[in-house]
Parts: C-alpha cells; sequence; structure tokens
C-alpha cells in the first residue's frame, strides 16, 4: 500500500485524495446530485438522527460480521454497489473494484453502463457478482443481459427503477462533462495538473460501454453509443415489466430505487426477494427522503418477506450499524469505493473496505454487540441535538 494510502484513515481522507486527483469535472460526476443537491447531502446528514444506545460488560472478544444476503454469504454487510463508467475515475475501472471486493469478502455488483463486460468481470475470482440492469425499450437486449449473466455465474439481479429519465446533474452541465472527457481550453489546465490521469486516459485502451457494444454497434463512437443508451431507457416501464424479468431470471431478484411502503409490498408481491432502499445517491429527484429515514416504514411492510438493502450516504461504519439496527440485511457504497479507486485503483478500494469493515467491528465491540443478529432497534435512540 502506498504512502497516501496509509494517510488515508477515513472514507473523508480518502475523498480528499481523489478530489486531488481527479479533474474537476471527472470529481463532480462522482461526486455531484441533483438540482440544489438537497438530497445528496441528507444522505449522509440523515445518520444523525439516529444514536447509538451501547451496552456495557458483555464479552467482545469475538464479533460476527458475516450474513447471508439475497443467497450470497458475505464476510461483512457491505456491498460494493454498481457505478457506471467507472474507468473514468482510474484505469483499472471495474476489474479493480471486483477483485477488492472478493478479497474483502463481499458482493460486487456490475453495472449496465459498465466499462468492463459482465464476461471479463465474472471469470475475475470465485466471490459472488450480482448484476444492474434496467429495461431497455428493446427487450432483446434484456434477453441477452440474462442469457450472458447466467452463464457468467452472476448470482442476483438487481433491477434500477428510478430511471425514467435522467436526472438534472447541473455540475456535470456546467463542467461540459462528456464520455469520452473532453480537453479544451475551458479544462486544459485543470487536466494537466492530473498528469497520472491524463497518461492513463491517453495510454490505457479507449474507454467503451462494453456490455452494450454488440447492441448499438461495435463501429459506433462512444458518445452515440450513449446516446442509444439514453433512447433505450424506457419511461413506459411497468410492474409487469418487473414480474417479466423476475419470471425470465428465475434466482435471486432485487428492486433498486425503492422509496415507500406501497412500492416494496407491490414488489414483494410480484415475487422479488431483494429490496434495495435508495434515492441513485441524490442524482435523480431532488427533494426526497433519505433512505436512512423511510427504513423503518419499508422494513416493516416487507415484514422479512425480502432480504432490505439501504443504498445511499454510508461513510462510516456507525452507518452501516444503524441502518442493520433499524432492520437492513446490508448496506450498499458506491462512492466510498470510488474515492478509494481513484486516490490508489485497487489498493485504494481495499483501503475503503478495510476502512468501513474496521470501524464496523469496533463500533460492534464498543456498542456490546457480538453478532449482526444481535443489532435491533433497542441500540437506537432519537438523537435530540441538531449539532453534528
Amino acid at each position: 500500500m502506498s504512502r497516501v494510502l496509509e494517510r488515508c484513515h477515513s472514507i473523508a481522507d480518502l475523498r480528499k485524495e481523489a478530489r486531488r486527483r481527479l479533474p474537476r469535472a471527472m470529481f463532480d460526476y462522482m461526486e455531484g446530485g441533483a438540482d440544489d443537491e438537497v438530497t445528496l447531502r441528507r444522505n449522509s446528514d440523515a445518520f444523525l438522527g439516529l444514536e447509538l444506545v451501547p451496552r456495557v460488560l458483555r464479552n467482545v472478544q469475538r464479533v460476527d460480521l458475516g450474513c447471508t444476503v439475497l443467497g450470497s454469504t458475505v464476510r461483512m454487510p457491505i456491498i460494493c454497489a454498481p457505478t457506471g463508467g467507472t474507468r473514468l475515475f482510474h484505469h483499472e475501472g471495474e476489474a479493480a473494484v471486483a477483485r477488492a471486493a472478493e478479497r474483502a469478502g463481499t458482493v460486487y455488483c456490475l453495472s449496465s453502463v459498465s466499462t468492463c463486460s459482465i464476461e471479463e468481470i465474472g471469470a475475475l475470482g470465485s466471490g459472488p457478482k450480482w448484476f444492474q440492469i434496467y429495461v431497455w425499450r428493446d427487450r432483446t437486449i434484456l434477453r441477452d443481459f440474462i442469457a450472458r449473466c447466467r452463464d457468467a455465474g452472476y448470482t442476483a439481479l438487481c433491477l434500477t427503477a428510478d430511471v425514467a429519465a435522467a436526472g438534472n446533474r447541473e455540475r456535470d452541465l456546467r463542467n461540459g462533462f462528456a464520455v469520452p472527457p473532453r480537453i479544451d481550453l475551458n479544462n486544459a489546465l485543470d487536466v494537466l495538473r492530473r498528469p497520472v490521469w491524463l497518461w492513463h486516459l491517453l495510454t490505457s485502451p479507449r474507454i467503451a460501454f462494453r456490455n452494450v457494444e454488440k447492441h448499438a454497434g461495435a463501429n459506433m463512437s462512444i458518445a452515440s453509443v450513449m446516446e442509444y443508451i439514453s433512447r433505450q431507457l424506457d419511461p413506459s416501464v411497468t410492474w409487469e415489466d418487473a414480474a417479466w424479468m423476475i419470471e425470465a431470471w428465475k434466482g435471486p431478484f432485487a428492486i433498486k430505487g425503492i422509496l415507500s411502503a406501497a412500492d416494496a409490498e407491490r414488489a414483494v408481491k410480484i415475487g422479488a426477494t431483494g429490496i434495495i432502499v435508495s434515492n441513485h445517491g441524490g442524482r435523480q429527484l431532488d427533494h426526497v427522503p433519505a433512505p436512512i429515514e423511510i427504513l423503518p416504514e419499508i422494513v416493516a411492510a416487507v415484514d422479512g418477506r425480502a432480504d432490505v438493502i439501504l443504498d445511499g450516504g454510508v461513510r462510516r461504519g456507525t452507518d452501516v450499524i444503524k441502518a442493520l439496527a433499524v432492520g437492513a440485511k446490508a448496506c450498499m457504497i458506491g462512492r466510498p469505493y470510488l474515492y478509494g479507486l481513484a486516490a490508489g485503483g485497487e489498493a485504494g478500494v481495499d483501503r475503503a473496505l478495510t476502512i468501513l469493515q474496521s470501524e464496523l467491528e469496533l463500533g460492534m465491540k464498543l456498542l456490546g454487540c457480538r453478532s449482526l443478529a444481535e443489532l435491533d432497534a433497542s441500540y437506537l435512540r432519537a438523537s435530540a441535538s441538531t449539532i453534528p
């Protein structure tokens, strides 16, 4: 591990290093949210509304962080969420994240718009892998993805349901964000100040959305492929489409982007085995609840009939503890491991996962809790203070 990473003792430290290494447009694409970014800030701040209530004089010499979620047995309840275009942040991309997740004993969920293919990631090691999927206008793409995931050994599918349209991400508009990254007079100085990132951009294989290429056309430019993807995202998707996908997959299936108890109830009724409570990292509709705020209602509605996963705002091991005490089975993280990736490649992802695992284990010991199964709402109370 590099000396830079050794000096990173928190996810916030990795974020600072990622910001130092990435051009502004790339960092803002990773970091930014929709509109005024109210939801983006709330996702993390909402954890402050819960306080932990420790129990003392308990034997916590050994703490068990393991659990099973969507049929995958993991050593810790922290799952690497799907993130698109990962090679924009570091040339090692999704492959680095998948390898780090396997070492950490957890799941990596590959994005449909990844820069590595289903098959490339599926062939990396034996760790559990899930695949994130949309409902595309051309249903042959869906059938192809489902068949490829089955052949490549993926164990679960996650349908992202909150992209009827792309969110209004004003940072990207102001920065003139584009894929592949565009260097012009407006950003040349900023990019040149990040020579390592620029060197790898220029000397690595071109960035491409590998899973979509065969459908969009291998000879199309990446900008044309992005337009193709935008046209394929279907705002007419209904619960019937999700039910069809569940039946076609015939395995663990989660619906991601649920923020209401009514939707959670309906998802369970059509056969979903996982509910991912998520607002897309604050990148879609602004002014919606933070996942931790709506989590109690959804856990109550699901009532043990599906695994509930929280996605959004996790920056500390204690955030994970709070979510699990409310009733989540696990938490997904996106930006935390991307900060690590940008800061130090695969070793940086290792560092991000190690930090969160260490914080989680320490928090459990100080809470007086020996296993995830012991966590419940008795370890929580509503905060009376608004002071961070």
